[in-house]
């Protein structure tokens, strides 16, 4: 006999204007988080699935509808900068420097937990990652939902986070009763993780606020290494440190050198690839792409214009899940400010699947 946690839940979508938000809409919405429900809504980086953060079951159905590990922590979302008090044991200077110059935005900061917070919600940890988004209808939701709303990106598990309200259908459909359409989101990228309970802060996840950009604020920051290498077996302190992640249903692997040894290797591999029978995807910046003769092409964006590489990077990985292809083959895309969180992004969809071409 079905019971009722097996039964799909109807999942509605409500189109959400920025511009003239539909009040009745969001009163709708934060009536499901207050009742411990979950309701998937934009933010100005990916959509999130949102639930009660100071509601430990409201936080378990939000691992349960992603497949997510449960020790990999929620990030809280909060719509005004005072509500961070009532969550951490302390709102250091830094904390309140970088909420000054960077909220609401793109920055999610890790402090010291109250009690206030259950371990539900940050992965079992004593410290909890919050931040302040900037999207209105997300700051609206916030403020109908209770002020405080877990939301990781609302994808399930592993795949990529998804910057259309469809991309959160694909993936939640019958797993949660509401899903608000607020368009494509503007960056694409998840927000910059940076951890102030340690002496020196540290970046555990990089975004579109960079090290520099942080560092004008409050000096000098590091960089933790797994950003740039693959995770250690260690207890994840925040979203994205420790499981694949972003990764599309078919193989992708990075070829890495210079330009023109980077298009020969991926053009070599493709036509093997082609040969044997396979679907190939190939990603490249919009100066090389005309480069590739094989195989399902698509443009990234030009290489100086590292936003619009972010902005798209989701989107592509999903357009090659509907497509059906077996491998992915991407150039790399270094730039100057927002390439190491594009990059990241990139190896862990690929599961360090990195080639470098001679």
């Amino acid at each position: 006999m079905e019971t009722m946690s097996q039964r799909k839940v109807k999942t509605e979508i409500e189109l959400v204007d920025e511009k003239s938000i539909d009040m009745g809409i969001i009163r709708k919405a934060g009536r499901i988080l207050r009742e411990g429900g979950l309701v998937a809504f934009p933010t100005e980086t990916v959509y999130g699935l949102g639930a009660d953060a100071l509601d430990a079951d409201a936080a378990k159905k939000i691992y349960a509808a992603k497949g997510r590990p449960s020790d990999n922590p929620l990030i809280v979302h909060i719509c005004r900068i005072e509500d961070l008090y009532g969550i951490v044991t302390e709102v250091t200077q830094a904390a309140k420097l970088l909420a000054e110059a960077f909220w609401p935005g793109p920055l999610t900061m890790i402090l010291n937990k109250s009690e206030n917070v259950p371990y539900q919600t940050t992965g079992g940890m004593d410290t909890v990652a919050v931040r302040m988004p900037s999207n209105k209808i997300a700051l609206a939701l916030i403020k109908e939902g209770g002020g405080y709303i877990a939301a990781p990106s609302a994808n399930t598990s592993g795949r990529s986070s998804p910057t259309l309200a469809e991309h959160v259908y694909e993936d939640m459909d019958g797993r949660i009763p509401l899903i608000l359409d607020g368009g494509a989101v503007g960056i694409g990228i998840e927000s910059t993780i940076i951890d102030l309970t340690e002496k020196k802060p540290v970046i555990l996840r990089p975004g579109y606020i960079t090290p520099r950009m942080l560092s004008k604020v409050i000096g000098e920051v590091a960089v933790d290494p797994g950003i740039l290498a693959e995770g250690s077996g260690q207890k994840p302190k925040a979203p994205g440190m420790k499981y694949k992640h972003y990764a599309p249903n078919a193989d992708l692997v990075l070829v890495e050198g210079e330009p023109d040894k980077v298009i020969a290797k991926i053009n070599g591999l493709a036509k093997i690839n082609i040969a044997e029978g396979k679907q190939v995807g190939i990603i490249g910046a919009q100066e090389t792409v005309a480069n590739y003769k094989q195989g399902m092409v698509v443009s990234i964006g030009e290489r100086r214009n590292e936003e619009m590489i972010a902005h798209n990077l989701y989107k592509i990985l999903r357009q090659f899940d509907k497509s059906g292809v077996d491998v992915i083959y991407s150039e790399s895309f270094e730039t100057p400010g927002l390439g190491q969180a594009i990059m990241n992004r990139l190896w862990k969809a690929a599961g360090y699947q990195i080639m470098e071409a001679k």
